[in-house]
């Protein structure tokens, strides 16, 4: 009953005041006190994430300042002098406070920051970090997480969230935490006056929004036609609604509409309880406008305006909310053939997605003779990706997208970008529209061109520890007992991430997995359909991902159904075997 001795530390310690303490008494639920004390929030290998609260395992100001507190040691025993930090928020319940404790704790160990003067972008965080030249940034988010949560991210001085190998060296410093007392900490005002504490805004935001503008392809295009393209934007609530306004303003798109019922920032998010451009109800106020507005495209960015989804108009007049494989595949195509055609495209231009990413990314690539590159799940390893190119220079991006609604075209910023996603969404939909054709049609040449793909994403929520061990149970199971197929296709390649192994089950042979572990495994069938099992890394969920090629939209979908069930009947044994 380790967590019930926690549970009583917390309640006798003097870092709660007499409210705190209160709180923590009056819980009931038993189940309750130890979700919130089995453990400490972990902070893994982008930082905290979890539902804001007291507690070991919860999102306050004293986990933040631990983590803190280890980061400001890490920084500088790696640095020892002339560090900086920069941080900022966005419009989730205790953000503002997150980010001040992060702030104070890092002054009150000698090491300057500059804290945004309200909400921001994640990925203006990232262009920050690179633009101040600052040894480390934070981010407070937990993205399109539901209400109840927050989190806490860390990126490293190229501006990209950090990767494993400083990861682990940060989380070491964190667990040598070993009591809250050990948090420094001081006063806003006297970090401001001990010139510690520098508070940055407006300058920022005009170097950042030039060099988003700077993307543009088409420029001519945009001088004659912007105006001519209906839009309706929502930022659900979040931090996307400034900056991009002002993003495609400036280009000269003067028919924007907002939807003003999700214009103002809101951590209760009051019209979507999951602030997910994923989640097609989040569009449902912007659905019921369009029927008078008539627009040529929607979307919606998440609450820190990272991810980004495209709603377009289908040959049947009904409106569709892509996929993140399908919007990531216009793009793709949209920028490497435009480069092409404007004779500005590299020799060795390169695009970058992860392994449950859609492959007709890599038919188009091939396409245009440029390489395409697989990483492991999460923009990180994209941002990494970019930054050894800038070392080698040996390659030079174009573009890179995960399935999860993530893009970015440009290198200024080293994490998906959901305000250059809208600048690139809109060109691209103006670019149609002048040819006479819908995104949607857009999209349904490339599957003529490319083939059918369908792709689909499974979230299984496993809450608590028993949620914990069930997931790693069922990964135990597929990595070493499950059957060599799926129904009556046969399994050709497995390919298992923790150990860096490729298994070709066809010609018995093993390859090398040159990416970094991860407690992942993808099986590629032989009818080139596969499926992806993995835990995430911010919410108690495994994730299965799923994909199928077919003759036609329909014949796609079936496969898809038929695959999802067959699968799923083996994730089902595996998690109660």
């Amino acid at each position: 009953m380790l967590y019930k001795e926690s549970y009583e530390s917390w309640i006798n310690s003097d870092f709660l005041n007499n409210v705190e303490k209160e709180e923590l008494r009056n819980i009931q639920d038993e189940k309750e006190i130890e979700d919130r004390f089995y453990k400490d929030l972990e902070f893994g290998t982008g930082g905290l994430r979890g539902v804001i609260g007291l507690g070991t395992n919860r999102m306050n100001i004293y986990t933040v300042g631990k983590a803190t507190q280890g980061l400001a040691e890490y920084l500088i025993e790696k640095y020892e002098k002339n560090i900086s930090v920069s941080i900022a928020y966005d419009s989730r319940i205790m953000s503002k406070e997150f980010a001040e404790a992060a702030a104070t704790c890092l002054c009150a160990n000698g090491i300057k920051v500059y804290l945004f003067e309200d909400l921001r972008p994640t990925p203006m965080l990232s262009y920050t970090v690179r633009h101040l030249k600052s040894k480390a940034g934070i981010v407070v988010t937990a993205s399109h997480n539901p209400k109840q949560y927050n989190g806490y991210k860390v990126y490293g001085e190229d501006g990209g969230q950090v990767t494993d190998k400083a990861a682990k060296e940060i989380i070491s410093y964190v667990q040598g935490i070993s009591d809250f007392s050990e948090v420094r900490t001081m006063n806003v005002n006297e970090a401001k006056e001990k010139g510690l504490l520098y508070i940055i805004g407006e300058d920022i935001d005009k170097a950042y929004i030039e060099k988003v503008k700077g993307l543009t392809i088409r420029k001519d295009l945009l001088d004659k036609y912007a105006e001519d393209l209906k839009i309706i934007y929502t930022p659900i609530h979040g931090t996307g609604n400034i900056p991009i306004r002002r993003v495609l303003k400036e280009l000269g798109y003067k028919n924007v509409t907002i939807v003003k019922e999700q214009e103002k920032p809101d951590g209760q998010f009051p019209t979507a309880a999951y602030p997910n451009p994923e989640e097609p109800k989040v569009f449902n106020i912007a659905l019921d406008m369009a029927k008078d507005i008539q627009p040529d495209i929607i979307f919606g960015t998440d609450p820190d305006c990272d991810r980004i989804g495209v709603v377009v108009k289908d040959s049947t007049g009904e409106y569709k909310v892509l996929t993140g494989n399908q919007t990531g595949a216009l793009l793709t195509h949209y920028i490497v053939s435009s480069l092409k055609e404007l004779n500005a495209l590299p020799s060795n231009g390169t695009v970058i997605k992860t392994i449950v990413t859609t492959e007709m990314a890599a038919d188009i690539a091939n396409e245009y003779d440029i390489e395409i590159i697989d990483v492991l799940t999460g923009f990180k390893y994209i941002g990494e990706k970019i930054k050894e190119f800038e070392e080698k220079k040996n390659k030079q991006y174009l573009f890179g997208f995960e399935e999860s609604y993530g893009y970015l075209g440009g290198d200024f910023v080293r994490d998906k970008d959901a305000v250059i996603a809208a600048m690139f969404i809109c060109e691209m939909t103006l670019y149609y529209k002048k040819k006479g054709m819908s995104l949607y049609e857009a999209l349904m040449n490339l599957y003529e061109k490319y083939g059918f793909y369908k792709e689909k994403l499974i979230s299984m929520e496993l809450n608590g520890k028993e949620g914990q061990e069930k997931i790693e149970k069922a990964l135990q199971y597929l990595r070493h007992s499950m059957s060599r197929s799926v129904g009556d296709i046969k399994i050709v390649k497995k390919m298992d991430y923790k150990s860096s192994v490729e298994k070709d089950l066809v010609n018995i042979k093993e390859n090398v997995i040159d990416l970094p572990k991860s407690n992942v495994l993808k099986f590629v069938l032989e009818d080139n359909s596969w499926f992806v099992v993995r835990p995430s890394g911010t919410e108690p969920k495994m994730k299965i991902y799923l994909s199928t090629t077919g003759t036609s939209l329909d014949d796609a979908e079936e496969k898809i159904k038929i695959f999802e069930k067959r699968v799923m009947n083996i994730i089902d044994e595996a998690c109660n075997c």
